[in-house]
Parts: structure tokens; sequence; C-alpha cells
């Protein structure tokens, strides 16, 4: 039985947003900006974004492609 896959790279790219960015985290946002210091707030969440968000999703990423499971037999192949 042949895999399904998606039909462009950007619909993969929206999906995966849309599964990870909630509409609470959309309007939360704007108020925790505010609350916790505006700019430098913003600066600071870029940063660990960047430096730890980013990697992470693709770490993930790239065990889902190696692997070729689900996320709880690909957990198992990498323990074994």
């Amino acid at each position: 039985m042949a895999r399904e896959t998606w039909a462009t790279r950007a619909g993969f790219i929206l999906a995966a947003v849309g599964s990870a960015v909630g509409l609470g985290n959309i309007w939360r946002f704007p108020f925790i900006t505010g609350q916790y210091g505006g700019s430098s707030f913003l600066i600071t969440y870029l940063a660990f974004v960047a430096l730890i968000g980013f990697p992470a999703i693709l770490v993930e990423f790239v065990i889902g492609r190696r692997t070729e499971r689900n996320p709880v037999g690909a957990l198992r192949e990498l323990g074994t």
C-alpha cells in the first residue's frame, strides 16, 4: 500500500503551523507582550523560538522521515 504525501511543501508547512498554533495563542500573545515588557519581551521570545523551537521541530521532522513510523513507533525505534 502506497503512502500518501503532501501535494506541495507549502501545504505541509501550513498544516504543521496550523496544528501547533491555536487561536488562543494568537489572541493571548499581544496581552503577554504588553504585560512582560513590550519589545524586550518580543526580542527575547523570538530569540528563544529561533534557538530552541526551530531546532526541536526540525529534529521531529527528521526523526519522522527517517523512521517512517508514527510518533510512538519512531520513539520505540530510537530507543532500540
